[in-house]
């Protein structure tokens, strides 16, 4: 199931800019863990919720 877009998610091209930089990341912190799991996340999607929630802060209602 897709999920509807928020406004704070990165484009296409500016995950292509960032991409390179996360995935090296992730690749030297998987060579580093005892496992070598590489975990189920899409690195994108934790981008995304990262962006949300410095735009909007955490509200109560």
């Amino acid at each position: 199931m897709e999920r509807k877009p928020y406004p704070s998610d990165l484009s296409d091209a500016q995950w292509v800019l960032i991409e390179p930089l996360i995935t090296a990341w992730k690749q030297a912190r998987v060579a580093r863990s005892a496992t070598g799991d590489p975990g189920a996340c899409d690195l994108r999607e934790v981008v995304n919720a990262i962006f949300y929630q410095n735009r909007t802060g955490c509200q109560w209602r």
